[in-house]
């Protein structure tokens, strides 16, 4: 074989695999900006839910919140209805001796399913996550297709949350995170 039919194939062989990944990181389905007026209040709705629920909320001197991020797998439109296959990810954070502490988290899929309102903006009308344990994988596989069950779990490093957190806080952006 010559080296010039050798340096095709590899090429082409390279262009296959950065095509594989590029498709792997953005899901089919999803309009980036219906995704930038419904993801704000998905994550608004998860950042509500979760107060009350984390241990960092039982130590006032924490001054712990919560901050949560909801990764967009799968978007349909009807009309005025939005029904979003999504990966979510929340940590509570506080401050104490000058590090930034990690108290809780959770990192879940949901199925949330939002409407327009006649001001143009969208309400969340329901939430639904997997059960724990037994049962998840068939929730899973009734809820979502397979490129988005593929998605899931992935990417669940909190690091844009350390970062959110970190500005909330007002602390420098190399402060550590400790455990609660």
């Amino acid at each position: 074989m010559s080296v010039r039919r050798w340096g095709t194939g590899v090429g082409a062989a390279a262009v296959l695999v950065a095509t594989g990944s590029w498709v792997m990181t953005r899901p089919a389905g999803i309009d980036a900006r219906l995704w930038d007026e419904v993801g704000p209040v998905i994550e608004a709705r998860l950042v509500a839910q979760s107060q009350g629920s984390g241990y960092g909320e039982s130590v006032p001197e924490l001054e712990a919140r919560w901050f949560c991020r909801a990764k967009a797998l799968e978007m349909e439109r009807r009309g005025d209805r939005i029904r979003a296959g999504v990966d979510t990810l929340c940590r509570e954070y506080g401050v104490r001796g000058g590090a930034l502490v990690e108290c809780s988290g959770s990192h879940v899929p949901q199925v949330v399913r939002l409407e327009r309102e006649p001001d143009g903006a969208y309400r969340v009308l329901s939430q639904e996550e997997p059960p724990d344990g037994a049962g998840y994988g068939e929730w899973t596989a009734d809820h979502f297709g397979f490129a988005a069950r593929s998605a899931l779990g992935g990417d669940g490093r909190p690091s844009a949350l350390e970062a959110a957190a970190r500005r909330h806080f007002d602390l420098p952006d190399d402060t550590r995170v400790e455990d609660c």
